[in-house]
């Protein structure tokens, strides 16, 4: 049985963010964000993806339509306690993000892509991942684990040792799974699909962060969602880090430009972001939050 790990911090205000967090990821690696919004007064669910938090198998076994079903009841969760929503993503918890803006236009109201991923281009990655479009079609293909290597999407030494050494601790989930199966990634590919050419029916207002030297997902992915979005599009470039910008070396700087576009949404009383109270959470991510 899978634990639940999402967090879900009750702020004092009428206005919620949604975070949702990437493939083979867990909530934890959106805590940190998380937390930094609690603290200007809004309700903040880090929820959890179907299939996550558990095994590899466990991951294979779901596919994008459950990953998506997940991120719709978070928000349906969240607008219970809210007026306003805005919405955001990690790599390929962007992409969820993006089509939850797509289909929910009335509950959505703003849109947060941190790393946005469409394709795995990155410096980092194998040279030979191009070929598993089409091996994921043979019976060695779907067996394939496509395993996390160095430097693990951080740029900062320290957090990268903490999240090695979980990644190698048997029984330890904090940072994700060691190894994302063929058949997620494939689901993943599909997700990105089902977006194709639909980009301009996001008019929401869009905050979007990507990293210069993102070693997973090049900067391209970004420029792809700034050119065919249909609302107002905030651009930064982060210039010292690497894939997981929530928790590597500028996690203050997304900290803060996330907070700021959160209060353009006109909550009075939300306040400027500052170090963040003791929270009243549902749940407890911990790990990675503690880490960094």
């Amino acid at each position: 049985m899978i634990v639940d790990r999402s967090c879900f911090l009750r702020g004092r205000t009428r206005t919620g963010v949604l975070l949702i967090h990437g493939l083979g990821g867990t909530p934890a690696e959106m805590v940190h964000l998380g937390r930094s919004l609690y603290g200007t007064g809004a309700h903040v669910l880090c929820c959890q993806l179907a299939g996550h938090c558990g095994t590899e198998e466990q991951l294979a076994g779901t596919g994008w339509r459950d990953w998506y079903a997940s991120a719709e009841a978070a928000l349906t969760r969240l607008s219970e306690s809210c007026d306003t929503v805005i919405v955001g993503g990690l790599s390929m918890g962007a992409v969820l993000a993006a089509r939850l803006a797509r289909e929910e236009p009335e509950r959505v109201q703003g849109l947060v892509l941190l790393a946005p991923t469409l394709r795995y281009d990155g410096w980092a990655m194998p040279r030979f991942s191009f070929l598993l479009r089409g091996l994921v079609h043979l019976p060695f293909g779907r067996r394939y684990r496509f395993r996390e290597q160095e430097p693990f999407g951080i740029k900062d030494p320290r957090i990268r040792r903490w999240v090695q050494k979980s990644l190698t601790t048997p029984g330890n989930l904090d940072a994700g799974l060691e190894a994302t199966p063929a058949l997620a990634i494939r689901e993943m590919w599909r997700l990105v699909a089902d977006m194709r050419g639909t980009l301009p029916e996001i008019r929401q207002d869009t905050l979007l962060i990507h990293a210069r030297e993102d070693d997973v997902a090049s900067l391209r992915n970004a420029f792809h969602f700034q050119r065919h979005l249909g609302g107002r599009v905030e651009t930064l470039v982060l210039e010292d880090s690497y894939h997981i910008i929530t928790v590597d070396r500028q996690r203050q700087v997304v900290n803060r430009r996330v907070a700021d576009f959160v209060r353009q949404f006109g909550d009075r009383d939300l306040a400027p972001l500052s170090v963040a109270p003791e929270m009243a959470a549902d749940n407890d991510a911990g790990g990675l939050r503690d880490a960094v």
